[in-house]
């Protein structure tokens, strides 16, 4: 509590902010379509914002239609009733607004971005592409062939991207996170104008979407042009439940990507751990820096100091469900991969054999909460992180805790978490190279 009250104080008095934001600056309603909204006032700056967060993303695909909720993210600037394409950037810019959007596994967001007095045509751009968005043949076949060459191009220009399908692939054997959001080529190639219309239909009902807005806007005006726009949008069946579950991982998996044109040999250590709703998440969160965070993190120290890898990354992702906590290293050209992953995995175990000490804690914890109140300065990240907790973890009321949370992590939780999720049996191995090793 006190480092809390040390990293408010540091904040506001290097900031000049007048006040930190509350639970209780969060106004909240759900429209009679199930829609619901939360509202923050700022009259710091004449701005505002609208996120909008869809609760589809690729977890909700199934096998024959997988990137569909990634094409959406596309389509919905191409056109709607009252809006012909372009029309939505076109409108939004002479307005001097700006958006921009993207998915995940779990979620398609749209962000908005406006002057406060151009509230009401953000309103009724949203409204539109939601209620009646074109789902025209000649735009699908075009915004088809853009995705396609996204995939193919992304995949070739990132080993990250890759090797991380291949690592996805292997490590889920049920789970739709078997995928990567952009989705199968054959199924981009393959999905039909019906199967846009029901995935629209079912996943872009206002019963399925939070919408957080922040900045220089009242309260009230946001609810009556809420109910003015977004009420008439009839409700719809409340989508499918995921009831996948990943079955349990009894032992270590490994891939290898052959791709001719890599001059280092790339490595991918992916762990399997539980949802962001977990109470090991912060645990998790904490661990995952002091392996990746700066130049002074463990693996870091490792394998970038000792020149084992030229560089070192990771990714903890938030999740509806038990997901992959992944380690990434490009090995030195003049170095032995094989030692790359012996000393990356040598790492990885020594915070189940051995406690942190405290002031390396404290450390990452402190980076921690200077990012988090960081994000809570600005509308922007104030209406993300409200959106985000309200999601991921249940309800955006949560995030007010979060510092807490953290502070109570002590090294036996990490070594705890450590010992529970980073064993050998739930992790899958992926290696990208030129050539593979030859047999023994």
């Amino acid at each position: 509590m006190a480092m809390r009250s040390l990293w408010i104080g540091l904040l506001l008095s290097t900031t000049g902010l007048a006040q930190a934001t509350t639970v209780e600056d969060v106004q909240s309603f759900t429209l009679d379509n199930g829609m619901k909204i939360m509202v923050m006032e700022d009259n710091t700056i004449p701005n505002a914002n609208m996120y909008l967060f869809w609760k589809v993303g690729s977890r909700n695909e199934v096998p024959g239609i997988t990137g569909l909720s990634h094409f959406f993210e596309h389509m919905m600037f191409n056109g709607s009733e009252h809006y012909a394409p372009k029309m939505f950037d076109r409108t939004m810019e002479a307005a001097g607004g700006a958006n921009n959007a993207y998915t995940t596994e779990d979620l398609t967001v749209y962000t908005d971005w406006f002057p406060a007095e151009a509230m009401e045509v953000i309103f009724s751009l949203e409204a539109d592409r939601i209620s009646s968005l074109t789902i025209d043949p000649k735009m699908v076949d075009s915004e088809r062939g853009v995705v396609s060459s996204e995939r193919r191009t992304g995949l070739e220009n990132s080993n990250w991207r890759m090797l991380s399908e291949e690592v996805k692939g292997a490590a889920f054997r049920a789970h739709p996170y078997s995928w990567s959001v952009i989705g199968h080529e054959s199924d981009i190639n393959a999905w039909t104008l019906d199967d846009l219309k029901q995935y629209h239909k079912t996943y872009y009902a206002p019963n399925n979407a939070v919408v957080v807005i922040s900045g220089a806007v009242k309260f009230a005006e946001v609810k009556q042009m809420a109910e003015q726009y977004f009420g008439v949008i009839p409700a719809q069946p409340t989508p499918a439940v995921v009831r996948t579950i990943e079955p349990e991982q009894k032992g270590e998996k490994r891939v290898y990507v052959q791709k001719p044109s890599v001059s280092s040999t790339n490595l991918m250590v992916a762990y399997k751990i539980p949802a962001s709703s977990d109470a090991d998440f912060y645990a998790l969160d904490l661990l995952s820096d002091l392996l990746l965070k700066g130049k002074s993190s463990r693996l870091n120290r490792a394998l970038v100091d000792e020149q084992l890898a030229l560089a070192v990354d990771g990714y903890l992702p938030k999740s509806f469900d038990p997901n992959l906590f992944y380690l990434y290293a490009i090995a030195n050209p003049q170095g032995d991969p094989s030692k790359l992953e012996h000393t990356l995995i040598q790492e990885v175990n020594r915070l189940s054999t051995e406690l942190v000490s405290q002031a390396e804690l404290d450390k990452v914890k402190n980076h921690k909460l200077m990012e988090f109140y960081k994000q809570m300065q600005t509308i922007n990240g104030r209406s993300n992180t409200v959106g985000t907790y309200e999601l991921y973890f249940g309800d955006y009321s949560k995030l007010f805790n979060a510092p807490e949370a953290y502070q109570a992590v002590t090294p036996a939780d990490i070594q705890r978490v450590a010992q529970t999720y980073l064993t050998k049996a739930r992790r899958t191995v992926g290696v990208l190279a030129a050539e593979e090793d030859k047999d023994l």
